[in-house]
């Protein structure tokens, strides 16, 4: 159980309507939740941490990483969507051990924390075996993080006379075996989630198979949809819905190439759409899903995606996700009438990156938000850094001007795992050394240009 802590004089950020914002408040965490949220409280037998001069708000919620990518990074900030199919799943990442796996987890996870996140979605692709799923997680439980461990599926080139990737259904017996042991409990910090082929990547048998499997175990099933004509099954969805298989448990990432009807479909039906901005402007997945999905009356989620060409910084994911819808905003506004004016706030931005990010891995009654009765998953940001000061709208500061450097404190479920800009967590440098090797090794030789 997580000690009492008292954040005092904090600019609160709560992200929840009925607590609003806060000039200057305090936040009392009792046994890893939040207690009360309010001015000049007091709590007796707590830690003491004074917030002065620092915004508090909800920790960011990774929606969509490649966690296990962390130690080959720089190798594709050139790639295209096909460079990187080819290249990474089907020359690469069947060079992964369990070993690869767990430190790419662990120093991946550590990152998200020291730059701001508390909970990530592991969309984990690259688990040849059950020894890699499980080196997967030891990772993600060893760094601290919240994350949903999206159990998926390796792609690479199909052997002679075997069936390929496409026409393989989800692994059933990996599923009832985590859903069963270590991944049961959905309060745990560590859940369990499908990161299934879809019907971009399956053909529509294995398909259905995957939405039932998942359903039948009651988990989040998310799945790389773009809607591009090449998709091995154009009416994979509009099956499913008429089926009764879509709904808010269905997670879609990217989703570029969706036509209108067939993206209205998926979300009246509840499902989440998570957009990776720039992995998507770089990698000719075409124009962010942003402004489609709120012009649907839906809020999109973010992810990074892939640390293997951008950062694995939530800071830069949602400034780049408003800017760019804002300049599509901006030109489709100038042509109409030549007067374009932002139509997106930059709490709105804040909201894709925090609340959003919840709602679309189904936690948003747990995170996302600072509310009494909610995991104590926060950070504190301090404006006292040159690039932040001074603050005006703190709103503004976080979204516009704020990097990681910025993250002074992290808490998740209570637990301080970031304190005074410093990781805690004993050992970093020789996990930093072992991720190097391990990439080194993988790679062989260097990979792109």
């Amino acid at each position: 159980m997580s000690a009492a802590v008292h954040i005092r004089n904090a600019r609160i950020l709560s992200l929840d309507p009925a607590v609003g914002d806060i000039p200057k408040g305090d936040i009392v965490v009792e046994g890893g939740r939040i207690a009360r949220i309010g001015r000049r409280l007091r709590a007796r037998d707590a830690r003491t941490i004074d917030a002065s001069g620092m915004i508090a708000m909800p920790g960011f919620v990774n929606a969509h990483l490649h966690t296990w990518q962390t130690g080959i990074r720089g190798i594709a900030g050139n790639w295209s969507i096909r460079e990187y199919l080819e290249t990474m799943h089907a020359r690469i990442a069947p060079r992964y051990t369990a070993e690869d796996t767990y430190i790419a987890n662990l120093v991946g996870a550590l990152n998200q924390i020291a730059c701001g996140a508390t909970t990530i979605f592991d969309w984990c692709h690259n688990n040849a075996t059950p020894a890699h799923s499980d080196a997967a997680i030891d990772g993600l439980e060893e760094s601290g993080i919240r994350a949903v461990f999206g159990h998926g599926s390796p792609k690479p080139d199909a052997k002679e006379g075997a069936p390929p990737f496409t026409h393989i259904p989800h692994p059933r017996s990996e599923i009832e075996r985590l859903r069963k042991g270590r991944l049961s409990s959905d309060d745990a910090r560590i859940t369990l989630a499908m990161a299934a082929l879809g019907p971009d990547f399956s053909t529509y048998d294995v398909t259905e198979h995957d939405f039932r499997l998942a359903r039948e175990y009651g988990i989040l099933i998310s799945t790389h949809t773009w809607g591009a004509p090449t998709r091995l099954n154009r009416n994979g969805y509009r099956r499913l819905a008429k089926k009764g298989l879509l709904g808010p448990d269905h997670n879609l990432v990217h989703g570029n190439f969706l036509g209108d009807a067939e993206l209205k479909l998926l979300v009246d039906h509840g499902v989440s759409v998570t957009v990776t901005p720039e992995v998507e402007l770089q990698m000719s997945h075409g124009t962010p899903l942003t402004g489609r999905v709120r012009a649907l009356g839906a809020r999109p989620s973010l992810g990074v995606d892939v640390e293997s060409n951008i950062s694995g910084d939530m800071f830069t994911v949602m400034r780049m996700a408003l800017q760019t819808q804002r300049a599509l905003d901006n030109k489709a506004a100038a042509k109409a009438n030549g007067a374009p004016e932002p139509a997106i706030s930059p709490r709105e931005a804040l909201e894709w990156a925090t609340i959003e990010g919840a709602r679309a891995l189904g936690l948003e009654d747990r995170i996302g938000s600072l509310a009494p009765g909610k995991a104590a998953d926060l950070i504190l940001i301090d404006t006292s850094h040159i690039n932040l000061f001074p603050v005006h709208d703190p709103v503004e500061s976080v979204v516009f001007h704020a990097n990681p450097s910025n993250v002074d404190t992290v808490m998740i479920g209570g637990r301080i795992v970031k304190r005074s800009g410093r990781l805690r967590y004993r050992g970093l440098r020789a996990k930093q050394e072992a991720l190097a090797r391990s990439g080194r090794r993988i790679l062989g030789k260097k990979v792109g240009g």
